[in-house]
């Protein structure tokens, strides 16, 4: 039964591509995409974790999370060439919000559930909350410069803000990496050593990357699918741009380091499957996002850092309780209900929320 159910989801990535050349229900090809994410995710997360296992627990996680944020990448690149801009930042927001609340929460309870408590590694928790701290810094400073600036009548600012703002956050991105790989490294190790793959169950480094490179291409199809369809999908179910792009895109785009990180976290390697969640997080906010606002101008829509102030609400939240919880070095299944509480309470008011009814700051 299992195994049919696998063939059944296989065979909705052809159904999804074939669909793109019909004349089809967006709304048919918007739901068909959707669920051929699922194994795509599966085959991306199976082939980073069976690379994982050769390089260690923190840089497995940081592969894991980059793969996983392929997907990301390349949904906002096509919305940002459709000029739906206002979707981009939902799902990058969206993205940081479902690995800290969801994806995180997810893993302390699946892994916690049989456990009293799972540890983890407390400075690798408290440097990336750091960097996230940083990365609501760099979303709430622009959209305050904009309401300043637009009362001025130059709201042109912004432009020249977003982008010096994304180069800051390269440099910390880049410095982070130095410092978790290089001048920190002994204390970045996992407090629970990695589960060791069978020599039967591990595959050639050969093998792996033929796997990621054939499903990172499908997932960009489906992906560009996705974005043509999303808009006919909100107005027939009546959801606005930030549910979309919040909820929906973020936990489509993210699904490869979601499945992976809940199966390490079951596996009782929790520091891994907790590097995952916020090792993706931290690169969206700190690399996916800049290199997005960098490539918006090429394509001709140029993205602005100019998040809502329910945007910057919601991953405010997130960032301020996931930081609370991580501080001990350990978790247990109920601090992973409250994490999952946070993202369902914001979820609901998102899902509520009318449509155009939530502008940026000035209105923008």
């Amino acid at each position: 039964m299992k195994r049919a159910a696998q063939w059944v989801l296989y065979a909705t990535i052809p159904v999804a591509i074939g669909l793109q050349f019909t004349k089809a229900s967006l709304v048919l090809e918007f739901v068909v995409a959707c669920v051929a994410v699922i194994p795509l995710a599966a085959w991306i997360g199976f082939s980073t974790e069976q690379l994982a296992h050769r390089m260690g627990s923190t840089y497995g996680a940081l592969f894991n999370a980059t793969f996983g944020n392929f997907a990301e990448l390349v949904i906002a690149l096509f919305a940002i060439r459709a000029g739906l801009d206002n979707v981009v930042r939902a799902s990058l927001s969206g993205s940081i919000l479902g690995n800290l609340l969801f994806v995180a929460g997810f893993s302390a309870l699946v892994g916690g559930w049989k456990r009293d408590t799972q540890k983890f590694n407390g400075l690798a928790a408290e440097s990336q909350a750091g960097q996230m701290i940083l990365a609501v810094s760099a979303m709430l400073v622009p959209a305050l410069f904009f309401r300043v600036v637009s009362e001025a009548h130059q709201p042109d600012l912004i432009h020249p803000v977003s982008v010096g703002t994304s180069i800051i956050l390269m440099i910390c991105y880049v410095l982070g990496l130095w410092f978790s790989f290089k001048t920190h490294r002994q204390h970045m190790n996992a407090v629970t050593p990695a589960e060791a793959i069978s020599e039967q169950r591990l595959w050639s480094v050969p093998k792996s990357l033929a796997l990621l490179l054939v499903a990172s291409t499908l997932m960009a199809v489906v992906a560009e699918e996705l974005v043509h369809a999303v808009g006919e999908a909100g107005r027939a179910w009546g959801l606005n741009q930030v549910f979309l792009g919040f909820i929906v895109l973020a936990v489509v785009g993210n699904a490869a380091e979601h499945s992976t990180a809940v199966m390490l976290a079951r596996r009782g390697q929790m520091d891994t499957a907790l590097n995952i969640s916020m090792q993706s997080s931290v690169q969206i906010a700190l690399f996916v996002t800049p290199l997005v606002v960098f490539l918006s101008y090429p394509l001709g829509h140029p993205l602005d850092l100019l998040f809502t102030p329910f945007e910057l609400l919601a991953v405010g939240l997130a960032v301020a309780i996931f930081a609370y919880l991580v501080m001990d070095g350990e978790t247990n299944w109920y601090e992973g209900v409250q994490l999952l509480a946070v993202y369902a309470i914001i979820a609901v008011a998102l899902y509520f929320l009318p449509p155009g009814s939530a502008p940026a700051f000035g209105g923008h």
